[in-house]
């Protein structure tokens, strides 16, 4: 009995497998559910169209970068807005640490969560466009190792953008840390222990900024480890966005008015609450 069979020998890149319709680029590993879709439908089909362009991958993971930060771009503000809020109401917040000092915590909370309430400000606010942004940010952590076209690409100093960027080999290894120095890595981390000290200073006084402060800290030198012996091309488009972060926040600044922005949380104090369901429930179990 004779079978007929094709031997595909070739590079596991994700378009010439689809042409197939085999089903044989569900081999790569660009991550599961949704993380998997973003790849698929959004990551990939704008990679490609910017391959054809010709220009280096370099330059190419730049405007990748300068893509996706302009189409986040409005959860990035309904972010800053919300910690900025939180700014210029902070002198009110520090006013009820003192009145409630040594007294009931509970009621401490409660009070700080009312005079959020009728302020109009989410305390959480900044967190849910956080979270919005965590599918890209994951499915771009599958997506550069599993890119074949970065196979044997340089970029600067870094001879393999899909490899870690060695610009020193260490005699001995560190523990979770490894043997070499990855200078793409060293500086993603260095911009986001800065990009973590801008949002603390930002939100002080948000008690649930806080009490989540050592662990904001802790996650950029976490990173340093994990990203050391990953493609550099990941640490070098992380090391963008946050670059690209703070030139946002700087504009933000400017155009955003803290005093007017707080002349408008006053007046929505003056304004009649409407709480929701759900506020009347979280209230009842707090009092509770």
């Amino acid at each position: 009995e004779q079978v007929a069979m094709q031997i595909y020998y070739g590079p596991t890149h994700y378009s010439t497998l689809k042409k197939f319709d085999m089903g044989l680029e569900e081999m790569i590993p660009l991550g599961w559910g949704i993380f998997g879709w973003v790849n698929r439908f959004a990551v990939i089909p704008v990679f490609n169209l910017l391959k054809d362009t010709g220009l280096g991958y370099g330059i190419i993971i730049l405007i990748l970068t300068l893509i996706i930060k302009l189409a986040l771009l409005p959860l990035t503000y309904k972010a800053y807005m919300s910690t900025a809020k939180m700014r210029v109401l902070k002198p009110e917040i520090e006013e009820l640490n003192k009145e409630y000092e040594g007294k009931d915590a509970m009621a401490k909370q409660q009070a700080t969560m009312a005079l959020y309430s009728k302020a109009g400000v989410n305390p959480l606010g900044g967190y849910l466009p956080m979270l919005l942004q965590m599918p890209i940010l994951i499915a771009l952590f599958r997506f550069f190792p599993a890119s074949i076209e970065l196979r044997q690409q340089s970029f600067l100093w870094a001879d393999d953008l899909s490899s870690y960027d060695s610009v020193l080999d260490l005699p001995f290894t560190i523990p979770f840390y490894g043997d070499h120095v990855s200078l793409f890595t060293l500086l993603m981390t260095i911009s986001t222990i800065f990009y973590t000290r801008l949002n603390m200073n930002m939100q002080a006084g948000n008690p649930q900024m806080e009490q989540m402060k050592w662990m904001m800290y802790l996650m950029p030198v976490m990173m340093l480890g994990w990203f050391n012996s990953y493609a550099s091309g990941l640490s070098y488009y992380y090391f963008l966005a946050n670059m690209v972060t703070f030139g946002q926040n700087w504009l933000f600044m400017r155009f955003v008015d803290d005093e007017a922005l707080h002349k408008q949380l006053q007046e929505n104090k003056k304004k009649p609450q409407k709480k929701s369901g759900f506020q009347k429930r979280l209230e009842e179990m707090a009092k509770q």
